[in-house]
């Protein structure tokens, strides 16, 4: 007993180290959305398009807004999160384009970002991705350099599901509720108007 109360008094002091739990999440989600603003901003056009078609994109109302709506979260919210600044308020828009993203993108191909047949959440498209994957290395092997394209990673086939996106929702939940931690400057502006 004796062992797990000196266990205990440790853990609690590594609460002196309390803001490497919100910088490494920040730090972690900076170069997600800012890729993926970067990368909106870079074919805005083809982006808003694909918001508001219904036939080959996401069918969504008013598509120029909500392109622009998301894009700015993404590439606002990653300089916010890298400086740790309204990390409160930039998890909100954040989470909302998270959410949009899970439900009108991700939902039709379940859970899995990633086609795993042993996963506990695959679906009837795995099966079928595992297929496609199988035959895709037989091709490369017959024609192609194999050993080459594979000697730093396999090949993967995406499910495209809703995984990554609730992911980073929990991720900024979990920031709007412990904020940005005391590496940053909410932290900073916080101290010197508490002490004024």
């Amino acid at each position: 007993m004796q062992f797990l109360m000196k266990l205990q008094d440790w853990m609690d002091a590594t609460r002196k180290l309390d803001f490497l739990g919100p910088l490494a999440l920040r730090l972690y989600l900076v170069p997600v959305f800012w890729t993926s603003g970067m990368n909106k901003l870079g074919g805005m056009e083809n982006v808003i398009n694909w918001f508001g078609n219904p036939d080959w994109g996401l069918g969504l109302p008013a598509p120029w807004l909500m392109a622009w709506l998301a894009t700015l979260s993404e590439v606002l919210g990653a300089v916010a999160l890298m400086a740790g600044l309204g990390t409160r308020w930039f998890c909100v828009p954040l989470m909302v384009t998270m959410l949009v993203a899970a439900f009108a993108v991700h939902w039709k191909n379940g859970w899995q970002a990633v086609a795993d047949p042993m996963s506990p959440f695959a679906n009837d498209n795995v099966e079928g991705a595992v297929q496609r994957l199988d035959k895709a290395k037989d091709l490369l092997r017959e024609h192609g350099n194999y050993d080459w394209l594979t000697e730093t990673g396999n090949f993967i086939v995406s499910n495209n599901g809703m995984e990554w996106s609730i992911t980073y929702f929990v991720m900024l939940l979990a920031l709007f509720f412990t904020g940005a931690g005391k590496l940053s400057l909410d932290h900073l502006l916080a101290a010197k108007f508490r002490n004024n």
